[in-house]
């Protein structure tokens, strides 16, 4: 194996696809890059842990084809400190790699690429779901907080993606909150429904671009495949009934107000600085014809600030965790939102002004008296 490559071009590729790279693993290949130069100028990079793969395709000037695999993060920490320059790359019949670029030099041992594992082929390569890279990436970013990190119910450490008559709703919930998302396709695609492993979600999310560009999904049985751009992630869905998110959602609201999501969030985020890790205190919100007073008590003190809202709200005292509020916040795409509350033990919930396309609830922590 033979090639050349512009150093930003292949440092950019490694690190794509290292993400899918085993830390620290009892098989060593999986600590690996398998990298395949292709005699028509396509150099392949490939990391995979066994439950999730990332392939990435880049050109580079090849005079020899061939496939070895390298220590990703040794193989990325070496190319990072390369100067700009083009680099040149060689393993021989002995799996002796060397690689240079200006005066610098390095030899290492590569391992057989016949010995990496192979990504598992996903059958439906016929009818992808197809959707602009700056909408997929906004569905997985508003719903991606609310997915649970308790293992002991596996299918909720994943959103569910659920397609029907061309809208595609993604949900995520943990217990504690519920996210979701919904946006019509303007491509044509089957009814499906499956759930996708948060962790490899949240890849997806930094390799996707704000732009229009689309990418596509291919789920079957067992797997999904993502592709974006020259960049393809497969992973294991997950397995499992996944949690009726409709029937979690209040249709009954005793108020509905409409808030500024910036100015909402300045306000929480200012009484939430006397809360921390050890204590996790929630957020007092007192709700008073047009005034939201928000406080909170610690070991360390008090704090205390007011809010005024579009709206009136017969008085109405409710907790939360700031953080579970915050991050539905945050969430919302737009500067106004929509918030419907009935009771101090009921949920509240976040919409657009207009439209339906999110959803975030958060249930409320049951509050000590004063």
């Amino acid at each position: 194996m033979q090639f050349s490559c512009e150093k930003s071009i292949l440092q950019e590729a490694i690190a794509t696809a290292s993400r899918a790279v085993s830390s620290k693993s009892t098989i060593a290949l999986l600590e690996g890059l398998l990298i395949t130069a292709e005699s028509n100028g396509c150099l392949t990079l490939c990391g995979y842990n066994m439950s999730m793969g990332i392939r990435v395709k880049i050109g580079a000037m090849v005079t020899q084809e061939g496939a070895a695999v390298l220590n990703a993060r040794l193989f990325g920490d070496i190319i990072r400190k390369l100067p700009d320059d083009v680099i040149y790359i060689e393993t021989n019949e002995n799996l002796l790699t060397t690689i240079r670029c200006g005066k610098a030099l390095f030899n290492l041992v590569a391992s057989d690429a016949k010995d990496f594992p192979q990504l598992p082929e996903v059958e439906n390569s016929e009818n992808p779901i197809i959707l602009p890279q700056s909408m997929l990436k906004s569905m997985i970013s508003q719903t991606i907080f609310a997915v649970s990190d308790n293992e002991t119910k596996p299918v909720l450490t994943g959103c569910l993606f659920e397609l029907e008559n061309n809208q595609l709703n993604v949900a995520a919930v943990d217990g504690y909150r519920l996210s979701v998302r919904r946006e019509a396709l303007e491509t044509a695609a089957e009814d499906a429904k499956f759930v996708v492993p948060g962790a490899a979600l949240r890849e997806i999310e930094r390799i996707l671009t704000e732009s229009d560009a689309p990418a596509e999904i291919y789920p079957d049985a067992r797997h999904i495949l993502f592709r974006i751009g020259d960049t393809v992630l497969i992973t294991r869905l997950l397995e499992g009934e996944f949690l009726n998110y409709r029937a979690a959602i209040p249709t009954d609201a005793a108020a509905v107000i409409t808030a500024d999501v910036r100015q909402l969030i300045t306000s929480i985020e200012r009484v939430s600085l006397i809360v921390s890790e050890k204590l996790k205190n929630p957020v007092r919100m007192e709700f008073d014809g047009p005034l939201l007073k928000l406080s909170c008590i610690t070991a360390i003190g008090k704090s205390y600030d007011e809010y005024m809202y579009d709206g009136e709200v017969e008085h109405l005292e409710i907790g939360f965790n700031n953080r579970y509020l915050l991050d539905a916040l945050r969430a919302c795409p737009m500067e106004k939102v929509k918030i419907a509350l009935k009771g101090s033990l009921n949920p509240i919930v976040f919409t657009p002004e207009e439209g339906d396309s999110f959803t975030h609830l958060v249930l409320p922590v049951r509050l000590k008296a004063e």
